[in-house]
């Protein structure tokens, strides 16, 4: 039978994991997020707070649903902190060897019914579950990025999933008001599957000249009606966390129509990866972003 989920651990307090946070204190349930970094413990709770406020502007909440869910999350340095948690969701870099280490520490503290989740947008369930005491109770919630603004979660069982695992997950992204898509684990699940080869050929076109970067953005959002240009959603994304995805699909998929295009390798390497380091295929320190192409 599915258990009742209560208490959440989220473990990262970046993009995702404070937007992880918000809907899941937005839901009702009472939060611990984690991270070793006391600065961006503090930083994820202002970014919560300005985007419940923002909701609060849209007339999509109440100011007493802002201070009701800021009171229901907990910071914490410590993985210990999380040790009482009926569910642990990890949100860490796109890189199986940390996330290994991250659930090899956790499964140490965490009461053996918990169920223990990963936020990846690409890596095997069934190997990460492997490398924790409890794969019968691991699955992938993956959820979308902006967290509170995407309604998609999609939801991934590896070979070892039960059934009360999977049933109890579904009833919690339920609660949190999100839709449930439910993939097979297979590189990259179903999203990302389609979405970042996709943004590679983009910056294949741009590798190749087809079209400059202004170009192959006005033309996918003009002449597709995609809300955002490929390029642009690549620097949004983090241009690391699309490489790592893309290497995840060329090695588990062995088909060179995944490989990742050389160009989004050199950007890579420089330390240009999009909106969180200012420079990508735009740079963003300006008053208004601008193309590097």
């Amino acid at each position: 039978m599915a258990a009742a989920i209560k208490k959440v651990g989220v473990i990262g307090a970046g993009q995702m994991g404070n937007g992880i946070a918000h809907v899941a204190a937005l839901g009702g349930f009472d939060v611990i997020l984690n991270d070793v970094s006391a600065d961006r413990l503090k930083s994820a709770m202002a970014t919560i707070n300005g985007n419940l406020s923002r909701q609060i502007a849209k007339k999509l909440i109440t100011e007493d649903a802002r201070k009701q869910a800021l009171a229901r999350i907990t910071a914490t340095e410590k993985l210990d902190g999380l040790s009482d948690c009926d569910l642990v969701i990890e949100t860490a870099v796109e890189k199986e060897e940390t996330k290994r280490k991250i659930f090899n520490e956790l499964c140490a503290v965490l009461k053996p019914e918990a169920i223990v989740a990963s936020n990846t947008s690409s890596i095997s369930i069934t190997r990460l579950a492997a490398s924790t005491d409890r794969p019968e109770r691991f699955i992938g919630i993956h959820f979308m990025n902006p967290v509170p603004v995407m309604e998609l979660v999609e939801l991934i069982r590896g070979i070892a999933t039960d059934d009360a695992t999977f049933e109890t997950s579904k009833a919690f992204v339920a609660k949190l008001g999100k839709q449930i898509a439910v993939s097979e684990d297979f590189p990259a699940f179903i999203v990302n599957r389609i979405l970042l080869p996709m943004i590679n050929e983009a910056i294949y076109t741009l590798y190749e000249g087809v079209g400059n970067v202004e170009a192959i953005d006005m033309a996918m959002k003009l002449g597709a009606h995609h809300p955002m240009g490929p390029l642009e959603l690549a620097d949004f994304i983090g241009l690391d966390t699309c490489l790592s995805i893309m290497q995840v699909l060329h090695e588990g998929l062995a088909d060179s129509k995944y490989r990742p295009c050389p160009l989004l390798v050199k950007y890579v390497e420089a330390g240009w990866l999009g909106r969180k380091t200012q420079r990508g295929f735009y740079d963003y320190r300006g008053d208004k972003p601008v193309p590097t192409r």
